[in-house]
């Protein structure tokens, strides 16, 4: 049996992430998280491609109550501190 992951493994994952994968963050197994998405009852959002469950990882995250790297960066004042951005161009 394979154990859960951790909040880094979970940060690490890629946009998106299989159900199962899913499940294995929040400590559910296969078959009940299937269980759970086809009753529309998973503790995250659930999108259905094609005769797959995929789920957003940034969903995960916020059910999980982790930040995402992205957010800790913001929150440190490294990115979007509310100045005015000046990329090329004139005006």
């Amino acid at each position: 049996m394979r154990r859960g992951l951790t909040p880094a493994d979970v940060r690490s994952l890629p946009v998106t992430i299989d159900l199962v994968t899913a499940g294995r963050a929040l400590g559910i197994g296969r078959t009940k998280a299937y269980q759970l998405a086809q009753a529309g009852r998973f503790p995250c959002r659930v999108l259905r491609v094609g005769r797959s469950y995929r789920v957003v990882t940034a969903d995960l995250l916020a059910v999980l109550g982790l930040p995402a790297q992205d957010t800790v960066a913001e929150s440190a004042g490294s990115v979007g501190d509310g100045r005015p951005s000046h990329h090329g161009g004139e005006g």
